[in-house]
């Protein structure tokens, strides 16, 4: 097994012609955001009485929730079950979950009309209401989080406190303080370790009950009593794949190798859990036999094909195979198109799926709409690129102990 040093700030260069493109991006979605505060959801967003969410609560929201799955997953494999030989993975797993988690609550807050009353599910409850249980869960869940992400921030400034100007004199203390946070914390952690996979549990499945209450709204392909275990099903199914992808994506803007070793037995673990997911989405249908649906030729029926064929059967195929899991460019497509699959997934369900009685026309996303939902991916990313530059995340090769993995990154 490779050896590698503590995690550390990744030195360099913040500013690249890609982070150029990330930022512009970014202001274009931020000033499509700032015509929907100024004027209204209804200036930016094709959304209607009889379409009340869009790509908003299909991408940012249900998607977002899904893909951040890698957060509770390699926590569990690293510290619950006690893989050592994971951990490097799990520090940069947890930022994007918990960036992740940051922008689905950003998500729900620019998709509800009256947005300043975002906060009234914690002071109003309503214990009847399946989304409030997501709403609660998603707040705790983020919350935890960040408790998690602390012990990160105390180790990168214990010792290294230098606050500007008057402000020096309190040094000392400030500094005291970090390392008395860092003993407690040492201390309880286990147990928001361990809330965390289960709170994490029990939103990804609950989001699925909200589809399940819309009833014959929703299309047959995907209306089941059993899908909130099905999105329970996805998203650990989509965990270490999101892991892999974010990895690959890192090595290769920082200009480092990836870590075959350690992603491809992520990758080898992918297999039977996609392999189950398929096995229960299969059985569900010809239990309740709706493949009479895909002999006609729609939207619908067109969606659901490329979502399981290009989203489970192929990337299933594909790490099944050893050629593909010892292959960066195989195992990157991979788990692209794992992730794309759970996304297209969370689409469908939302939107796609989505067809209320009496409605006029149809739903498409706007010009707005899109650019808000890319701006904030993009936004995700450069904060997670200046994050891995301030904070010690990512775990560099120890090269003296090591020299075939000299220019590895893991996360």
């Amino acid at each position: 097994m490779d050896h590698f040093t503590k995690p550390t700030p990744i030195q360099k260069k913040f500013l690249t012609p890609g982070v150029i493109v990330l930022i512009l991006l970014a202001l274009n979605g931020l000033a499509f955001l700032a015509a929907r505060f100024f004027f209204g959801i209804g200036a930016v967003t094709n959304l209607s009485n009889q379409y009340p969410w869009g790509i908003w609560i299909g991408i940012d929201v249900a998607g977002g929730v899904a893909l951040a799955a890698g957060g509770f997953t390699t926590a569990a494999l690293g510290h619950v079950i006690n893989r050592k030989e994971y951990h490097a993975v799990v520090r940069p797993a947890l930022l994007t979950a918990m960036l992740g988690y940051t922008f689905v609550a950003l998500g729900v807050t620019i998709d509800i009309g009256r947005w300043y009353y975002i906060w009234h599910p914690i002071v109003f409850w309503n214990g009847t209401s399946a989304l409030f249980e997501v709403g609660i869960c998603v707040t705790i869940y983020a919350s935890v989080l960040y408790i998690e992400f602390l012990p990160i921030v105390t180790e990168r400034f214990i010792g290294h406190v230098a606050l500007p100007g008057p402000l020096s004199r309190v040094d000392g203390f400030v500094d005291q303080a970090l390392r008395g946070l860092e003993r407690g914390l040492s201390r309880v952690m286990f147990v928001f370790i361990i809330a965390g996979v289960v709170l994490s549990t029990l939103h990804q499945s609950s989001l699925g009950t909200l589809m399940v209450i819309a009833g014959p709204k929703m299309h047959p392909l995907w209306q089941t009593p059993i899908l909130p275990f099905l999105f329970l099903l996805s998203a650990i199914s989509v965990g270490f794949p999101m892991v892999i992808f974010e990895s690959m994506l890192a090595s290769r803007s920082f200009g480092m190798k990836p870590e075959m070793e350690l992603l491809s037995k992520l990758g080898a673990m992918t297999a039977p859990l996609l392999g189950i997911y398929l096995a229960f989405k299969m059985g569900d249908m010809f239990i309740r036999e709706t493949f009479v649906y895909l002999t006609v030729l729609n939207t619908q029926s067109v969606m659901f094909m490329v979502e399981i064929l290009l989203g489970v059967v192929v990337p299933l195929r594909m790490f099944l195979s050893r050629s593909v899991l010892k292959s960066p460019p195989l195992l990157f497509t991979a788990a692209s198109l794992t992730v794309l699959g759970v996304l297209l997934n969370r689409i469908n369900n939302f939107v796609v799926a989505y067809t209320p009685p009496y409605s006029f026309g149809s739903y498409f996303p706007s010009l707005g709409e899109v650019s808000v939902t890319v701006g904030f991916i993009c936004i995700l990313v450069l904060v997670y690129r200046a994050a891995v530059m301030i904070f010690p995340v990512i775990s560099l090769p120890d090269r003296t102990l090591s020299p075939r993995a000299r220019y590895t990154v893991r996360g």
